[in-house]
C-alpha cells in the first residue's frame, strides 16, 4: 500500500490537470477528499434525495464493505459472519442489534 504522501502528490498533479477533483465533498471526514468529476454530481443528487426509511444490511465478513471505525467514526466491526451493520438512508444506526454505532450529531442518524 503507497504511503499518503506518495498519493497526495499523484492526486494534485491529476487535479491540476483537471483529471479530478479536490475539495471537501463528504461530511464527517477529515482532510483532503479527491474525487472524478462526474462523481461531483451524483454526489450533489444523493444529498438532495428524500429520506426514504431503507434500511441496508452488511455483514461484518465482507472486507469490502465492512468500512465502520476505518474510514467512519466510531469502533471497528469485527471481521465475524455473525456480525452485521445496519444503515438507515445511508447513516450507521446500529450493530448486531446491540448498541448504536453513530456518533455523528445528524438527528437522522439516531434512533
Amino acid at each position: 500500500m503507497p504511503q499518503w504522501r506518495d498519493l497526495l502528490r499523484v492526486y494534485r498533479k491529476l487535479e491540476a490537470r483537471g483529471d479530478i477533483r479536490g475539495g471537501r465533498f463528504v461530511a464527517g471526514f477529515a482532510g483532503e477528499q479527491f474525487a472524478l468529476p462526474e462523481a461531483i454530481g451524483m454526489l450533489r443528487e444523493v444529498r438532495r434525495e428524500p429520506l426514504t426509511g431503507e434500511t441496508v444490511s452488511l455483514s461484518g465478513a465482507d472486507r469490502s464493505s465492512n468500512l465502520a471505525g476505518i474510514l467512519t467514526p466510531g469502533a471497528k466491526l469485527p471481521a465475524l459472519t455473525g456480525s452485521r451493520l445496519l444503515y438507515r438512508d445511508g447513516f450507521p444506526i446500529r450493530d448486531a442489534g446491540k448498541r448504536a454505532k453513530c456518533n455523528f450529531r445528524d438527528s437522522r442518524c439516531r434512533q
